[in-house]
C-alpha cells in the first residue's frame, strides 16, 4: 500500500482524536493538523505525529501555540485561512473534516479546489452549502467520501449496486438519544447533564445535544440527499436503540441490505481513508449472540420536531438548509449555556425556517449571510 497522508481538520475533537487511533496503528502521515482553541492536545498531537502544518481557529489559541511549538519547525497558521491553508495544502492528502458546525464549509471547499479527496465527518458542509460543494466537487473531480456512520453504512451497502434505479429507499438509523419515549411534557424541563447522557456513543457536546433533540437525524436526512443524490421522500428514519445496524438502503425488490458494526466511529474513519480497501482496524468485533435482542421503532415526530422541520427544509431547497443548521447550532449553543428550554431548540428553528429568504441557487456569500442572519434571529427571538 501507498504511503497514506492526511490532513485533518477539527483534530482535537473526538472523532479528531479516533482518527488518529486509525492513523496511528496503520502509520500513516498527518500533513497538517488544525483546532479552535484546544492548545494543549494539539501541542501533543503536533509532537507525535509531526505536521507541516498547524492551524488555530482562534487567533489568541495561535499565539499560545505558536509559542508552545516554537522549538519545532512546525508552521502556527491561525484564522480562517489559516484552516483553509492547511486543508489546501497537500494535493495528495486526503482531508479528514471533523470540524463541527458551519466552520467546517469554507475548508471544505478550499480542499476540493486543491483537488484533495475527501473524508467528510463535518455534516454541516453539505446540510447548509451541498449545492455548492456538489457542484464544485464534480467540477475538480474530487471524490467525498462520508464518515458519518449512517452514511458510511449507506455507502458501503452500495457498493455492487449496477443501477441507480434499483435503488428503492435509503434508511437512517437512529439511537434515540436519552429522551427516546419521553412526551413533549416530560421534555420541558430537562437539563443539559441529561440531554448529554448518550446511551451509546462517546460525542462532543454540540453533536450530542442535537442527538437529544434528534436534529442529528434531520441533518443527517439532508445531508444523505445531497451525498446519494436521492428524493428526501426516499429517506426514511427509524430508531434503533442498539447501535449495532448503522444503516440499511432498500432496492425495488424490496430487498434490503445493512451495514453492521458495534458503535464505535474508527470503523467508518477508518473505511473513508482506506477506501476501496479494508484492514484491520482497532475496533472490537461484532458478536451478535452477545446482543440478543435488536429492535426498531418510528421516530415519535411530533415531540422530536426537528426532524421534520429538516426534511421540510431540503424539499424546499435553496437557503432554507443553511437557515435551519445555523438556528440549530446557535439554539444549542444557547441551550447548553442554560439560556432557553429543551424546547426551544425546536420553535426558534422552525421560526427561522418561516422567515428565511428563499432562492433557488446560490453562493457561498448567500450562505454565509444567511448563517449571520439566523444566528441573530435566534438571539433576537429567545
Amino acid at each position: 500500500m501507498s504511503e497514506k497522508i492526511i490532513t485533518l481538520l477539527g483534530s482535537t475533537g473526538s472523532i479528531g482524536e479516533q482518527a488518529l487511533d486509525v492513523a496511528r496503528m496503520h502509520g500513516y502521515r498527518i500533513n497538517a493538523l488544525t483546532a479552535s482553541k484546544n492548545t494543549d492536545i494539539i501541542e501533543k498531537q503536533a509532537r507525535e505525529f509531526k505536521p507541516v502544518k498547524v492551524a488555530m481557529a482562534d487567533e489568541a489559541a495561535a499565539a499560545d501555540l505558536k509559542i508552545k511549538l516554537a522549538d519545532t519547525d512546525i508552521k502556527v497558521l491561525s484564522g480562517v485561512d489559516g484552516v483553509s491553508e492547511c486543508a489546501a495544502d497537500n494535493s495528495q492528502a486526503i482531508v479528514l473534516n471533523s470540524i463541527v458546525g458551519m466552520a467546517g464549509l469554507v475548508p471544505t471547499l478550499s480542499a476540493v479546489d486543491a483537488g484533495c479527496k475527501i473524508a467528510l465527518a463535518n455534516k454541516e458542509t453539505l446540510v447548509a452549502g451541498g449545492q455548492l460543494v456538489m457542484n464544485r466537487a464534480k467540477e475538480k473531480g474530487v471524490d467525498i467520501l462520508p464518515v458519518d456512520s449512517e452514511h458510511s453504512a449507506i455507502f458501503q451497502a452500495l457498493q455492487g449496486m449496477n443501477d441507480k434505479k434499483e435503488l428503492k429507499r435509503l434508511i437512517l438509523t437512529a439511537s434515540g438519544g436519552p429522551f427516546f419515549g419521553k412526551t413533549k411534557a416530560e421534555l420541558a424541563d430537562v437539563t443539559v447533564a441529561q440531554a448529554l447522557k448518550h446511551p451509546n456513543w462517546s460525542m462532543g457536546a454540540k453533536i450530542t445535544i442535537d442527538s437529544a433533540s434528534m436534529m442529528n437525524k434531520g441533518l443527517e436526512l439532508i445531508e444523505a440527499v445531497w451525498l446519494f443524490d436521492v428524493n428526501p421522500k426516499n429517506v426514511d428514519i427509524v430508531v434503533h436503540r442498539q447501535s449495532i445496524v448503522h444503516s440499511l438502503i432498500e432496492f425495488v425488490d424490496n430487498s434490503v441490505i445493512a451495514q453492521l458494526g458495534v458503535p464505535d466511529m474508527r470503523i467508518p474513519i477508518q473505511y473513508a481513508l482506506t477506501y476501496p480497501q479494508r484492514f484491520e482496524s482497532p475496533v472490537k468485533q461484532l458478536r451478535l449472540e452477545e446482543w440478543q435482542t435488536l429492535t426498531f421503532d418510528k421516530p415519535d415526530y411530533d415531540t422530536f420536531e426537528c426532524i421534520n422541520l429538516c426534511r421540510s427544509a431540503i424539499e424546499q431547497g435553496g437557503l432554507c438548509t443553511a437557515a435551519v443548521n445555523s438556528a440549530n447550532e446557535m439554539a444549542n449553543e444557547l441551550f447548553r449555556e442554560g439560556k432557553i428550554g429543551f424546547l426551544d431548540i425546536a420553535r426558534l428553528v422552525s421560526g427561522a425556517l418561516d422567515n428565511c429568504k428563499r432562492v433557488d441557487t446560490y453562493s457561498l456569500n448567500d450562505v454565509l449571510e444567511t448563517d449571520i442572519w439566523a444566528r441573530e434571529y435566534v438571539r433576537l427571538s429567545i
